[in-house]
């Protein structure tokens, strides 16, 4: 599925980016030749001029609106005799975005240059001049060019700040295998871990790895809950006997990763507060409903799907047996449901619930480390050579996964960066707009998915448009808690142990990703209207 995936990007975001280079060609869109009307001044025996832009002409040479006067000063140099010289911008930050995308046409320093013709003199310090600016072309095609080898960049700097952090927690979780204690925690929550993982025994290092990676999720600690997660598909690697093909609990594990089930979402919430948001948190109610709708459809799809590949599969006796699993989720749900209707939620003290999670995430990893130290100390377990074996172990996963997340983000920097994203917008829209999920916050729920960067970037800049207390600037927000990263997770856990093969894990994922979003919208309209 992954390969189809990957080709999908790349082959979209090129076709879009040269799409959009020969529209652009065609209507001219940067007057390439032309020369452009502008005022200068003080330059006769200076390297430095100052340049005034009139923005109606502006508006009217380059088809844009709402562009004011704006000047900058340039350096020039004169080419000979004539009154032409050679023009040179090495700052456009106070550019209107026709040319700032010019000046980004040729490579990241964002200049701009071309050619400053004097036409006559207005009075002794200023004269009427124009510019012919240089010649641009296949923009998307160079910016995709450039998207893909900062993704790879990218990529790379992530594995290797993994290191640190994976040689920390895997040596801290190799003490608590020693001394036995993931075995204990294992067993505390048996009940659970059986019914999401029937194939594995309860006794394998595995349920204690996924044990603590999704406690670290459900506390915001994702530091910690990537190297328990790493190390989670590398034990239940170990089980699987047809090697490069994910089994039915790591598809399972990884659903409940991509489903992002989280007590407090603290990006989101930073995020609206620096946006000037008078309550950040009150999306703590709403991003954990988003998040639970998509862990049960999540893992209900997982729980389905894996049967699919069992010979004479009779889904209908599937049922039957699971009857009682089938009506709890649905009483569940209604209850859920019928709540949110009410409005009941609105009477939690957000604060309270918000000061208790907080204390937890806080203490929770110097008493997590704290505790497994001391038991393995109790337990006369030599914690310094055992934390020492663990972490060697933490150095080789981050090391090998590199290539995997290569792979995946600079498919998904080539898929955004050459427009596919804003073709993709545009065929949706009137989809989702029968449902009542507005076009302002779609590009979130389509990047979330596959990038959380980009996902920051969208939430951002949303936020700063449209208010983080408006409508919109909430549904956007529910939606960054509701949903995690599928295609880095995916890439990140198979990568590790070299899943090639994965099965329903995509199906399932995305399922999960489209429930939370669904039941974002659901719930921010019925709460917030």
């Amino acid at each position: 599925m992954l390969n189809y995936i990957w080709l999908a990007l790349i082959f979209l975001g090129i076709s879009a980016a040269v799409t959009l280079d020969l529209k652009d060609s065609i209507n001219d869109k940067y007057k390439n030749g032309k020369e452009f009307p502008v005022t200068v001044e003080y330059f006769e025996h200076n390297e430095e001029a100052d340049v005034y832009v009139d923005g109606i002409e502006f508006n009217n040479f380059y088809s844009v609106k709402a562009i004011e006067d704006f000047n900058f000063k340039a350096k020039i140099s004169q080419k000979s005799a004539s009154k032409e010289y050679s023009f040179f911008v090495s700052s456009t930050n106070k550019f209107p975005a026709t040319w700032k995308d010019m000046a980004r046409a040729n490579g990241k320093e964002e200049d701009l240059s071309g050619t400053l013709k004097i036409i006559s003199k207005i009075d002794s310090n200023s004269y009427k001049a124009v510019l012919v600016l240089e010649k641009i072309s296949f923009i998307k095609m160079k910016e995709v060019t450039n998207a893909a080898i900062d993704y790879a960049s990218t990529a790379v700097n992530i594995a290797l700040g993994l290191i640190g952090i994976m040689a920390l927690w895997l040596g801290i979780m190799k003490i608590g295998e020693s001394a036995g204690l993931i075995s204990k925690i294992a067993k505390s929550i048996k009940p659970v871990t059986k019914f999401l993982f029937p194939d594995v025994p309860q006794d394998h290092p595995a349920v204690g790895s996924i044990i603590m990676n999704i406690s670290a999720n459900m506390l915001g600690l994702g530091n910690a809950a990537t190297p328990f997660g790493l190390k989670a598909m590398e034990e239940l690697d170990s089980l699987n006997e047809n090697k490069g093909t994910a089994t039915n609990a790591m598809c399972t594990f990884l659903i409940i990763n991509t489903a992002g089930l989280t007590l407090i979402p603290a990006t989101a919430i930073a995020i609206r507060a620096a946006s000037g948001s008078s309550d950040p948190a009150i999306i703590i109610g709403t991003s954990f409903f988003g998040a639970l709708c998509a862990t049960i459809t999540g893992i209900t799809a997982a729980k389905i799907l894996e049967k699919f590949s069992i010979n004479n599969f009779n889904f209908l006796h599937w049922m039957k047996s699971n009857t009682k699993f089938i009506l709890a989720i649905l009483v569940f749900m209604s209850v859920i449901i019928a709540a949110i209707t009410l409005k009941l939620f609105t009477v939690i003290n957000v604060e309270v619930i918000r000061s208790v999670i907080q204390v937890f995430s806080s203490a929770a990893i110097p008493v997590i480390i704290l505790s497994f130290v001391i038991y393995g100390a109790v337990k006369k377990v030599k914690i310094y050579e055992t934390f020492v074996d663990g972490a060697k172990e933490g150095f080789n996963i981050a090391i090998r996964i590199i290539p995997f997340l290569v792979a995946m983000l600079v498919a998904i920097g080539i898929f955004r960066t050459g427009g596919a994203m804003d073709y993709l917008i545009w065929a949706l829209s009137p989809i989702t707009g029968l449902i009542g999920f507005p076009a302002e916050a779609l590009p979130m729920a389509l990047m979330r998915p596959l990038s959380g960067s980009g996902a920051l970037g969208i939430m951002s800049e949303t936020l700063n448009a449209y208010g983080p207390d408006s409508f919109i600037g909430l549904l956007t927000s529910t939606i960054m808690g509701s949903t995690e990263t599928t295609f880095y997770v995916l890439a990140l856990y198979f990568g590790a142990v070299n899943i090639k093969k994965t099965r329903h894990a995509v199906a399932a994922g995305v399922l999960a990703d489209i429930a939370g979003i669904l039941a974002a919208l659901f719930i921010v309209r019925i709460i917030f209207g």
